[in-house]
Order: structure tokens, then sequence, then C-alpha cells
């Protein structure tokens, strides 16, 4: 047909069309993908012209081929019957056949994208992924079996268009030179079916090919089958492997057919391809056979970057968009769908044209979603039954796990098609036009916003809610932990929740739909979150769950009360978002008195990557920075805002930073706030972190802390001089108040403990003091000798655990302890110090030891020193507790300390050690001790197979 014939076909058919039918046409065919010069096209001329002027613009504007497609489908949409056939006729003719297959899997293909997508970027997107499809790629290997390749990722990052290319790529003639076939089975449309036969579920949409269809299955090796969207496919666990069979001319359920296919008993010899979000892989693993499995990123962030700027054109305004997005972590991991990138530059470039700030709107992302949806329409549109309707059907679709709906869900909601043509056309609601009669939302992400605004509405008192099919749970329902793990896409309703619980967004939603919100909505959330409390401890995906929800609703005061019972918090940061919404809602909470701190690797970078050494940072613009320090300049920002809670919270006293990944500028961040006259902070724990010389650091911050009383420093401590000289110049501070000092993994050497003991003899503050897993070394007990013993030193507690002293080292600590030095606690676990028991015992039996407690666990102590613990146990008059765990002192040595303890009454009232209670005399020797020593308690199991904490004994 050459172009003034199909020009006066489609002028006779749109002047058969009365003006409401025009109007429709128009509607419709905007929400198709235009081709480019109809895209640019001034869209209010279309809407002017009469049924002849519309046929000249297209035939002016569109190619041949896109018109039939177009004016074919737009028909179809609206039930027109004799003119769809008129046009079927006369503009598509009766080819049949590959040429018109592969015309129709390319309109299908195309009405994949949604209004204002742009082609070249989708290109992009396909080209990436798809050189790892093997059957597509003619580099690969020749294989014996079958493909199946699973295409999985979360929503909206074009997996069904990644699909839909491979179709139209496999029956491409210019490809491949034998015929090949390709079918799509859609299991958002499929679950709506009835039993069937595999034949008959393929030829629906192929109803010119039912007659052929015997001889074109007979060729299977030939055939693509597309299953898409299989977590769509509501069907009980198991039911997809159950009964499956190979007979294809066989009615079944349809599961039962599709599971026939993919465990490969129907049609063994086919190519598979699946399309699946990540929630149904762990039943897909049950029935597919080696498959090859492709995870779909969607947009990466250098395809938001060009995305950005080509939707803007303006590059400042497109990138301090870009900018605003990526600030915000949760959003900008939602801009992998191109859906939602659309959304964002569409409401921030319409800010920037009004001259609004567009900075609050990308705090949260209800925010956004709020403002793109309140954007769409006038301020007192009066549109509450529209909007009740719209969010009537997201509800439904979410908890029935559906992202598409068909027209009976419309029916059973008693919604109509009418309620919803606001939605459609500003493409908010998309009606499906491969699968008739099926609508779904812009994207999943906004499909939870209008779900959350569900809940959020104010009922109308005539409202029944069950005149209708519904199968929507209350508030309570939707945030306990049992519906999310059995649905995890009500989490983020969740979130949105608390979002639309944000007093100036109620006002902007009120004002523009002419709604009331629900004033019940707010006393509800917090009910649900008191319950957390009330039940046990929150654990912490639980409190990252309530943060995430508070900063979500940007209410202060809501924050307030939600963490008002918290005292003590246990966090790990993961990323930026984290920080975020913990700086947001501990900066409400008062009371807080401890916060135990991780961060992961990854949230900063600058120890952690290579870059350049050169380059001089100071000179460069932001932009020109390497992606690495951009990111890092953001991290660094909200951690500022972050450890500004440690120095505005003066109820804030305890703070433990542990396995955390922190960087030069992040540990100065922290130290910073930590010097700070309004930081109260009196215990401190910093456990292995990196890097190295991050103690240092802290270290000099804890300088002249007079609030500081506890101190742990543990890990990989770089020891090195000036760390030395720091700890010194901490404990010679005259307004050093340190009781507890815990020092862990170090490795220093003589000369340095010589500095280190020389200084701590004239500290009188210091009780505690814990050396840990240090290489402390004989020589270093020497010189701890002469601390203890220093007339004005009260060091009342001392752990030497895993400190490497000898029998040499034991002779030192002896002399100490006869010297009536204040120290009443001793921990030399860990230590192999064997014969160096009987100089302990030396020290027992003086009267001026004042040890109260002792501890050997697993110090290498044989039987034959028994007889000397005992004897030492007999004079001593202060020992109260004796732990003699992971020793082997065998039945010997046990009865000899057993024999002293059943003489006499001492002041011992506890110890530990390992008995062998199955051998009759020492069974008798036992109960012979407790008769004698009513309030002695003997732990006969202290053998596990680690030391308990220092502080499950010193206590």
């Amino acid at each position: 047909m050459t172009s003034p014939q199909l020009e006066w076909t489609l002028q006779t058919l749109l002047e058969q069309l009365n003006e409401d039918e025009l109007k429709s046409f128009k509607s419709l065919l905007r929400a198709l993908p235009l081709e480019d010069v109809l895209q640019k096209a001034p869209w209010s001329e279309v809407e002017e012209a009469d049924g002849k002027k519309l046929a000249e613009i297209l035939i002016n504007t569109s190619s041949e081929n896109w018109i039939r497609s177009a004016t074919v489908t737009v028909l179809e949409e609206m039930n027109l019957t004799e003119l769809c056939k008129m046009a079927k006729s006369e503009m598509l003719g009766e080819k049949e056949g590959r040429r018109n297959s592969m015309q129709k899997q390319s309109l299908v293909w195309k009405n994949t994208f949604w209004q204002g997508d742009i082609d070249s970027f989708h290109d992009d997107v396909i080209r990436r992924h798809q050189r790892f499809i093997p059957f597509l790629n003619p580099r690969t290997p020749g294989k014996l079996t079958p493909y199946t390749v699973v295409l999985h990722g979360p929503a909206g990052v074009g997996k069904t268009t990644l699909a839909k290319k491979c179709m139209l790529d496999w029956t491409d003639c210019n490809l491949s030179p034998t015929v090949r076939y390709a079918f799509y089975l859609s299991c958002k449309e499929l679950s709506r079916m009835g039993p069937c036969s595999f034949a008959e579920l393929i030829s629906k949409d192929w109803p010119e090919l039912q007659d052929d269809i015997p001889s074109i299955l007979a060729q299977a090796q030939r055939i693509l089958f597309v299953v898409d969207g299989l977590d769509e496919l509501k069907v009980p666990p198991g039911a997809l492997i159950q009964d499956i069979c190979g007979d294809w001319t066989q009615q079944k359920p349809v599961p039962v057919l599709l599971g026939s296919l993919l465990k490969r008993k129907m049609l063994p010899k086919a190519t598979l391809l699946v399309t699946t979000r990540p929630r149904a892989l762990r039943d897909l693993q049950l029935l597919v056979q080696q498959p090859i499995y492709i995870r779909v990123e969607g947009f990466l962030e250098s395809d938001r970057r060009a995305y950005f700027l080509r939707h803007f054109g303006d590059e400042d305004q497109a990138m301090r968009a870009f900018e605003l997005m990526r600030s915000n972590a949760a959003l900008f991991q939602l801009g992998s769908a191109p859906a939602v990138c659309w959304i964002v530059c569409t409401t921030l470039k319409l800010q920037m044209e009004k001259g609004e700030d567009p900075a609050p709107t990308c705090l949260t992302s209800t925010g956004l979603f709020l403002r793109f949806l309140c954007s769409q329409f006038p301020q007192g549109a009066q549109l509450w039954g529209a909007l009740r309707a719209l969010s009537l059907l997201a509800a439904q679709g979410l908890w029935a796990q559906m992202s598409v709906l068909h027209r009976e869900d419309l029916e059973s909601a008693g919604v109509q098609e009418s309620d919803l043509r606001l939605f459609l056309d500003r493409d908010i609601l998309r009606q499906d036009r491969v699968s008739k009669g099926c609508y779904s939302f812009i994207h999943l992400s906004f499909q939870q916003f209008l779900t959350a605004l569900f809940y959020a509405l104010e009922k109308e008192e005539e409202e029944d809610r069950d005149g209708h099919a519904w199968d929507i749970g209350d508030v309570q329902k939707l945030l306990s932990r049992e519906e999310r793990l059995k649905n995890p896409d009500l989490i983020q309703v969740g979130h949105f929740l608390f979002g639309l619980a944000n007093e100036k967004r109620v006002k902007e939603l009120e004002a523009t739909f002419g709604c009331r919100m629900s004033p019940e909505i707010k006393q509800e959330l917090l009910r649900c979150k008191a319950n957390l409390h009330a039940n046990k401890p929150l654990s912490m995906t639980d409190l990252k769950e309530v943060l995430c929800c508070l900063y979500e609703s940007q209410e202060e005061e809501l924050a307030k009360v939600v963490v008002a019972p918290l005292k003590k918090i246990s966090i790990n940061l993961t990323n930026t978002s984290e920080m975020m919404h913990c700086s947001f809602s501990l900066k409400q909470c008062r009371d807080l008195e401890k916060v135990s701190l991780q961060v992961a690797k990854g949230v900063f970078l600058e120890n952690y990557v290579d870059f350049e050494p050169d380059i001089e940072f100071e000179r460069c613009s932001y932009v020109t920075l390497p992606s690495w320090a951009q990111q890092d300049l953001r991290s660094l920002r909200l951690w500022t805002d972050f450890c500004s809670l440690f120095s505005s919270n003066s109820n804030l006293k305890f703070l433990e930073v542990k396995q955390s990944f922190l960087s030069d500028s992040s540990v100065r961040i922290l130290c910073d706030h930590i010097t700070r006259s309004t930081c109260h902070l009196q215990k401190v724990e910093i456990k292995n972190v990196s890097p190295d010389t991050a103690y240092r650091d802290f270290c000099l911050a804890f300088i002249g802390k007079r609030t500081l009383t506890h101190l742990t420093l543990e890990g990989h401590i770089e020891w090195e001089r000036t760390m030395l000289l720091l700890l010194c110049d901490l404990l010679r501070n005259h307004k050093c108040n340190l009781q507890y000092l815990r020092l862990g993994g170090h490795c220093a050497t003589s000369e340095q403990w010589v500095d280190f003991f020389y200084v701590l003899k004239a500290n009188q503050s210091l009780r505690h003091l814990h050396l840990s897993a240090s290489v402390l070394l004989d020589e270093g007990a020497k010189l701890l000798y002469k601390t203890m013993t220093h007339p004005k030193h009260f060091l009342q507690m001392l752990s030497l655990q895993q400190c490497s002293i000898t029998k040499r080292g034991c002779r030192y600590l002896s002399e100490a302890l006869q010297e009536a030095c204040s120290l009443t606690n001793l921990d030399l676990s860990l230590n192999q110090i064997a014969r160096g028991l009987w100089i302990l015992c030396q020290a027992l039996e003086n009267p001026n030891c004042n040890l109260k407690h002792l501890r050997l666990w697993s110090c290498s102590l044989m039987p034959f020193y028994c007889q000397h613990l005992g004897s030492a146990l007999i004079s001593n008059q202060k020992l109260e507790t004796l732990d003699l765990g992971q020793n082997h002192l065998w039945k010997s040595g046990i009865i000899q300390l057993f024999r002293v303890l059943r003489q006499r009454t001492g002041s011992l009232k506890t110890l530990r050690l390992k008995t062998y209670e199955t051998n009759l005399e020492i069974k008798k020797l036992l109960e012979e001790v407790k008769e004698k020593n009513p309030k002695l308690t003997i732990d006969c199991n202290a053998s596990g197979a680690t030391a308990p904490a220092c502080c499950d004994f010193f206590c």
C-alpha cells in the first residue's frame, strides 16, 4: 500500500469516529511509544485536529509500519470491532508467516516502554546484559543441552524489556538462516487462566499459527520460550513440581504446564528464558536444571547521570538534580529503574522552573513521590474519589503480591475504569496493550506509596468495606514482622506511611485533592511501635527499621515519643542512609546513655582505594574529583552530623566503637566532637578499628578529658613512639581521672614498657589495668613490680591474660604482692607459668598479700603443685575466689586440694576447676568439703575451650 492509499484509509477510519471516540483515540495514541518526529511535534495540534487533519499529521510524522500497528492497536483498545476488522483488512491485509510474527513481536517489545523513556538508554542497558546471554552470542561455544537463562533483579530495571528484545533477535531472519519461533508467556496474564493444553496456551496470542502448532513443536530446538514474571504466578508452594507431564495436548492447570516446561518434561530441547524478581529465585532453583543466572541491574550511575543530562538539557540543573537524588542513598538505589529516574527528573525540573528549592523534596522518597503526584494536578482539583480508588487498587494488589491488576480486580473493588482515566493520562497508571485488561503502576515503589496513602486517607462514614472482596490488612498487620516475612513488599509501605504522618505533607495532599487525611493514623503508628519496646529489647534489625521510619516522617516530635524509652543502642552502619536515619532520630533521644557502633567496610573509602599520590584534592572542584572522593565527601558530611550526637547529648556516657572500617578523616571528625567541653563521655571502648593510626588520634583526643574514667584500646595497634608518648601524656595529664585502662594486642618493646610504667607510677587515679594479649614478657613483669610497689600507686585490679609470662615473671609479681601493695585482683590466665605456681603460693601465705581474687585459667598447672596451693589456702585469710579452670590437675591433684579444704573453714567462697565426679574418692571428698565449708561454691565444670571475659571473673 502506497502512502496516498494509507492516508486515504486512515482518514476514512478516523472520520467515522464521533467526537468522544476521536478524543479517546488521541489519548490512547499518546500512551503508545511515539516515533521521534511525532514525539517532538506540538501535541496541541493533535488535540485540536479532526479526523482528516489527524490522519495528515500521522502520515507526515510517522512510518507506515508504525501507523498500521498503532491504528489497529488503539481501535482494539476502544473495542470498536467493525472498524478494527476494517483496519486489519485494509491496512494489514491477510499477510501471515514470519514477517508478521516479527512485526508483532516488535510491537510487543516497544510496548514495554513507558511514556518519557528514551530508547537509546534502553538500548545501552540491553546491550550491556545481552552479551552475557549465550544463545544470542555467536562467540559462545556450542552446547549439547539447551540453555535455561534466568534474568533476575528488582522491579522495573528492564528484565521484561531485555527478554522481549531477545525474542526479537531470536526470530530475526538476518541473524539466523533457519526459521525460529519465540513464544511470550506472561505469568501475570496466565495466573488468571483456567486449565488448558500447552498447545492452547501458546497459541492463544497466535491464532494464525494454530494449525501449524504440531509441526512447530516438533522442532523444539528452534523454539525460545520466554516465561516473564515468574514471581507474578500466584500458586501454592510446590504446585509447579506436582503432576508434571510431557504431553502438550493434555489439559492441565497452567502452573502444571509451566512447571513441566521448566523441569524440561515438556519440550526438553527448547531454549528457556525466565524473568523474575529475587523473591522467587528459591522456588525456581527447585525447577530449572543447570540455569545461567544473570542479574539485571538497570541504570548504572553513569546511565542515570546521562539520563538527567538528556532530560534537563541544562547541565547545571541536571547535575544539581542528580546530586540531590544521589544524596539520598535509598532514592538513588531506586533510580536503577528508568521509571523512577523519570519521576525524579519530572518532579525536580518542574520545581526548578517554578523557582522552588528542590533540596527538601529529595530528603525522603515519600517527599519526592508526594510532590510528583501533587504536581500532576492543579490545587483544589477535588479528586478525592479518584485518588481513593487508585490507592485502593494499589493496596489490594500489593497485599496479593501483584504488580498487575485485571478488570476483575477493578470490579471486585467497585472501581470503574473511568475513575482511573486521569491517572492513565498522566502515566501514573498504565493499561497494558499486550495483556488485554491489565493495569500496572509506573513502578512498584509508587504502588507502595499509594498503598500507604490508602491507609492515611480518612474513610467516609458510608464507605462499606464489606461490600467488596478486599483482602487488605490493617495498620497493625501491615507493620507486623510475620506479614513482612511473607510479603517483603510491605516493608516499604510502612516507611511511606510514616512519611505521610508529616503535617506539611498532609496539608499539601489535602490542598491538591480536596481529601482529608486520617487524624488517627499517627496515634496508630505510635501504638504499633510502642509494642516493639514493650515485648523485648530491640534487635539491631528492628532498631534500623524504627529509625528508618522516623527519618521518613521528618517529624521530630514523633521521633521524640518513639525513641524516648531507649537508654542504649547497638547499631551497625552499612551505608549512608543508615547514618542519616540515626542522626535524625537519636538526636531526639535525650535519655540515651550508651552507643555501641560498628561501621562496615565501604562506608568510608579514603584509606581503602588506590589513587594517584600527586592529586591535589584541595585544588579540585567537586565535579573533577574522582567518584570515590565525591562519595567520601558525602559520607563525611553525614558522619559529621551523626558525630554531633556525642557533643550535644549530656546524658551520653558510654561509647563503644568495634569492628569498624573508619578513615583518617572520619576518625578526626569523631575525635573533634569528643574533645568538646559539651561531650560528657565517661567510658570509651575502641576495639579492632582500622586504620591502625586511629588509636593515636583517639589518644590525642582523650588527653585532658576530665570526664573520662574508663578507656579500652584493643586491636592491631600501631605501637610506635608517637602513640606511646600520647598514651603517656594522657596518664600524666593533671586532669586525668582515668580509673580503668584496658590495652590489648600491643607489641611494645622493653624500652617502651619502661616509659609506660614510669608514667604509670605517677598516676594516682588508675585502679584497674588490663594488658591482655600484649607481649609483656617477664621483663615487663619486672617493670610492673616497681610500679605496683610505689607508695603512691593504688592499683587494685590487674589482668595480664596471655602476656607471655613465665616462672620468672611470677617471681616479680610474688614479691610485689608480699610488699603490702593495694592489688586485690590478679588474672594470669593463658600464661604458661607452670612451676611459677609455688612462687605465687609464697605470696598467698604472706599476711601482707591483699589478693581476694586470683585467676589461673589455662596456665599449664601440674598436679604436684596442688600441695603447695593447699598449704597456701590454709594460711590465707583473704582470698575469696580462685579459678583453676582448663588445667590438667588430674585426680591426684584434686584429691590433694580437697583434703586440705575439708580440714578447716577458710575465706574462700568460689573455686573453679575441672573435677572427676565419677571417681568415688573425689565424690566423697567433695561432699566433705561442702559440709565443712557451706559458704564455698565449687564450679566443677570450669573446662571451657575459651576463657571467660575478665569482667566475669572480677565481679
